[in-house]
């Protein structure tokens, strides 16, 4: 049995790591920005549903929290790039393996993978 230190030990650090990274939407602009550096736009597109708002809030707050560096471009227009940090990228391993779970989960859930045995056997 873990005893109340090793217990707190565990969980702080986990409680820290979600109040980063807490909301609908950090993962998948972090998920996103796995692909390279993007313009705002290009984020908007490729995360259905997320509006302007939401974008220009939670990339604030990833940046605050140093997984996300904004660059500024001078040109005309100006044009502004967001990409990861080392901190963010060292989210990879972490991502991967929720991608992993979820579509594990998505198959266990839907029956997918119980039409899958049944087909091959």
């Amino acid at each position: 049995m873990l005893d109340k230190e090793a217990c707190k030990s565990y969980v702080i650090p986990i409680r820290d790591t979600l109040n980063v990274l807490s909301g609908k939407w950090k993962l998948p602009i972090i998920g996103a920005l796995f692909f390279g550096a993007r313009r705002f736009k290009e984020l908007e597109r490729e995360i259905p549903q997320i509006t302007p708002r939401m974008l220009s809030k939670e990339l604030k707050e990833l940046e605050l929290n140093g997984l996300v560096r904004r660059t500024v471009y001078n040109s005309t227009p100006v044009s502004v790039e967001y990409e990861l940090t080392e901190s963010g990228r060292s989210l990879e391993k972490v991502l991967e393996a929720m991608k992993d779970w979820g579509l594990e989960h998505r198959a266990r859930v839907t029956g997918s993978d119980r039409r899958k045995k049944q087909m091959m056997a």
